[in-house]
């Protein structure tokens, strides 16, 4: 149960930092505002697959969360109308993007081997 406390922290404290790299976009470096957002969303679906499957290896985490975000982004190839207007919604455009970047593939990488790496670490410390 206290492992998925820090989970649950974790995904909340992503998401402050994720609405901030949008919400301050203006004021933060040009690198900063354009990539960390997706990386961000990215660590938060790593840090909720942990919670949901606390005791599942960091290997197996990682791939399914990248298959996850994967799949989002390649699901944005579909623009249906009945789908683009659940994006229209803001629930629907943080959840589901709103057009495929390929870019967004290698932000996503990057954010959950990031959030990966922070979550070994912190493992590591606490043996």
């Amino acid at each position: 149960m206290k492992a998925r406390m820090y989970y649950i922290m974790a995904v909340f404290i992503v998401m402050v930092l994720g609405y901030g790299s949008r919400a301050y976009s203006e004021t933060l470096p040009g690198f900063v505002s354009e990539h960390f957002g997706d990386a961000l969303w990215a660590g938060m679906i790593y840090f909720g697959v942990r919670f949901l499957w606390v005791h599942k290896r960091l290997s197996w985490a990682f791939r399914v969360s990248l298959i996850f975000c994967f799949a989002i982004e390649f699901s944005q190839l579909y623009q249906a109308d009945w789908i683009n207007g659940i994006r229209s919604t803001l629930a629907g455009s943080l959840i589901l993007g709103k057009g495929f970047l390929a870019v967004d593939l290698l932000r996503y990488s990057i954010g959950i081997l990031v959030s990966c790496m922070i979550d070994a670490a912190l493992r590591r410390n606490q043996s």
